[in-house]
């Protein structure tokens, strides 16, 4: 079915074909219009959703070559969702020695990864001069590699502990490497759900602070939004509308990745997980609303490798990269796959079988390999 036939479908109401009509000419849904989306069949989504992204990609599917670090998961915060929070000396805390860490780096010389990964807890004596000597080592071993770390979370404790104002940490961090930001620490932006899963951390307003500066400072980021927990579809568009309004102040961020609350060994196991179902129409909803962004991941440790080829026809156009088992943080709330990693032959594999193009890019989507 083409996206025009679903205009003449008894499965939509009038209302719902108005939204379609939008769509097709390219017009900016409102947030009462995207709250709606979750009301159409699944379907029906995915048709609209692959039509907006291939638009925007073709038939490509963008992967990189990376690998995480990790240097710790103690945390001054603790947050209800989270599985990987450790406090010091707790049982399954870890801090790793700078030596350590570089001792992993150095392990990578001879590859051709592109990208390292850096996200941990948000450690109380840790400022924004170690974690930038741990950069400036990092380039020594790998000149080449693009450095994407700290979360908006870590880099408000750090740059704030440094004494610094916000742009003068982003300017002397991305002196010492740093070369883009993730998304993590969003969560999900309304204050009153906010305030219920991590009361603690970083403000919303906080989080969109922090990466429009880093924007205006020439670092580029990521955006996500925890999903699945105590929010509702309202809740999840305002999240999405936030985005989309700092994404038409800045184009600045790169990809959108949804983030699925997991339930193991944490303070929220009693809410149980969303199905695959409320996935899939997650990342449809995402690619058919956020019009000004490029990208939308599906983070294949957390999904699994079977949901990620089929979340390939509802919007997706990346799923992340190689990993090389480097990551704890989603196998620590049960994700399937406990020792993530998967090399080229099988990212690609994973594409093609679903009738895509597997395009390798480095982070900012520079594409170095079709």
């Amino acid at each position: 079915m083409l996206i025009n036939e679903i205009l003449f479908s008894a499965q939509l109401t009038n209302e719902q074909k108005l939204i379609v009509t939008k769509i097709i000419n390219s017009e900016r849904l409102n947030t009462a219009e995207g709250t709606e989306l979750f009301n159409f069949d699944l379907g029906v989504l995915g048709i609209i959703a692959s039509h907006v992204n291939l638009k925007k990609n073709e038939s490509k599917v963008y992967f990189n070559k990376n690998f995480h670090i990790e240097p710790t998961n103690i945390c001054i915060y603790n947050c209800k969702f989270c599985s990987y929070h450790r406090r010091i000396g707790e049982d399954g805390s870890w801090e790793y020695p700078l030596d350590e860490i570089l001792k992993k780096v150095e392990s990578y010389k001879n590859s051709d990864v592109t990208e390292v990964h850096i996200v941990g807890g948000v450690h109380p004596s840790r400022d924004l001069n170690y974690y930038g000597l741990m950069l400036s080592k990092i380039k020594e071993i790998l000149p080449h590699i693009h450095i994407k770390a700290f979360t908006a979370v870590e880099l408000d404790y750090m740059i704030k502990k440094a004494g610094l104002t916000l742009e003068e940490g982003l300017i002397k961090l991305k002196n010492y490497g740093l070369g883009s930001i993730p998304g993590g620490g969003a969560e999900i932006f309304d204050p009153e759900i906010r305030k219920k899963v991590c009361h603690e951390k970083s403000s919303s307003e906080q989080w969109l602070m922090i990466h429009e500066t880093a924007h205006k400072t020439g670092l580029q980021s990521n955006a996500t939004m925890l999903y699945g927990h105590l929010e509702n579809y309202r809740h999840r568009i305002e999240h999405l509308n936030k985005l989309r309004e700092l994404q038409d102040k800045t184009n600045g961020f790169n990809t959108f990745i949804p983030l699925k609350y997991k339930k193991e060994n944490n303070s929220l196991s009693y809410l149980g997980e969303v199905n695959t179902y409320e996935d899939l129409k997650n990342y449809a909803v995402s690619r058919i609303y956020l019009d000004n962004f490029n990208h939308i991941k599906a983070y294949w440790p957390m999904l699994g490798k079977d949901i990620t080829q089929i979340a390939l026809s509802f919007g997706v156009d990346d799923i992340d990269g190689t990993i090389d088992d480097s990551t704890k943080i989603y196998s620590m709330a049960g994700a399937k796959d406990t020792r993530p990693s998967m090399n080229t032959n099988e990212i690609t594999q994973l594409i093609k079988t679903s009738g895509k193009i597997p395009v390798e890019r480095d982070t900012l989507y520079n594409i170095i390999q079709k």
